[in-house]
């Protein structure tokens, strides 16, 4: 939510207009502070004093995150390549809950594993100092350029062939999905895109976002983007719609309250 509709609109809303934006995914009041109070708890949200009454804004922390994520989502970041991989060397492997959450992290930022300590992206993320020093992770980084077949070595840091037959199953269950939804009905529109979007951002934990010389042919990814863009697209203005009406109304009540 914050991420997808509140990043372009100042980044904190209040506890009433959350709320009502969660109502039509089936949310009820309590789930929804009990979800808020947890991202205050993790880091990703502070309360705040809006003119609309107590709030919640994104941290820092979390404007970088969800940046970072919305750029591998909709793909607004430059897709030229110029052949070298960033490596990360860990120092040392943490103990073995901290090494999931560690691995999970890296996964989310695009990096694939080549061994035990040894990651690879096509590109850095602004987020890996702070992962790394969230688990108190030593490593090394640097850029390189690989001595045989960059496919092939992307294939050993990703399972590529897994990931292409999930994009193209993304599309089979989710088409009939969306052909039932017309655009029309502001709520109905909003609950579908945000399911559709909640479908689509489980890739970024497994698609590093590898130019396209790297990917096999005919790449079901590039099948499956064009449809959450043409379904994102064509549902937007009732989307947007219900957000600023959602919005507006928390504003209203309070104002009257």
């Amino acid at each position: 939510m914050y991420g997808g509709h509140l990043r372009e609109r100042g980044g904190a809303a209040t506890i009433a207009a959350l709320v009502r934006l969660l109502e039509p995914l089936d949310f009820a009041a309590p789930a929804v502070r009990t979800a808020v109070s947890r991202t205050v708890r993790q880091g990703w949200l502070h309360p705040v004093r809006l003119a609309d009454g107590p709030g919640y804004a994104m941290t820092p922390r979390a404007e970088r995150r969800l940046d970072e994520a919305a750029a591998r989502i909709y793909r607004t970041r430059p897709s030229t390549w110029d052949g070298r991989w960033h490596v990360l060397v860990l120092e040392e492997l943490p103990g073995r809950e901290s090494r999931e959450r560690l691995a999970s992290s890296l996964q989310l930022l695009g990096y694939g594993a080549l061994g035990p300590v040894t990651w690879i992206a096509p590109r850095p993320s602004p987020e890996l100092a702070d992962v790394l020093a969230a688990e108190g992770v030593a490593a090394s980084t640097f850029h390189g350029g690989h001595e045989g077949d960059d496919g092939e070595l992307a294939a050993r840091a990703w399972d590529l062939a897994a990931l292409g037959r999930d994009y193209a199953g993304f599309v089979a269950e989710w088409a009939p999905v969306m052909s039932g939804v017309d655009g029309t009905a502001a709520p109905e529109s909003f609950a579908a895109s945000q399911r559709l979007l909640h479908a689509w951002r489980k890739f970024l934990f497994r698609d590093p976002g590898l130019p396209l010389e790297l990917l096999p042919a005919d790449w079901p990814g590039t099948a499956a983007a064009a449809f959450f863009d043409r379904h994102t697209g064509r549902l937007a203005p009732a989307v947007e719609r219900f957000v600023d009406d959602c919005l507006d109304k928390s504003a209203r009540n309070e104002s009257t309250a």
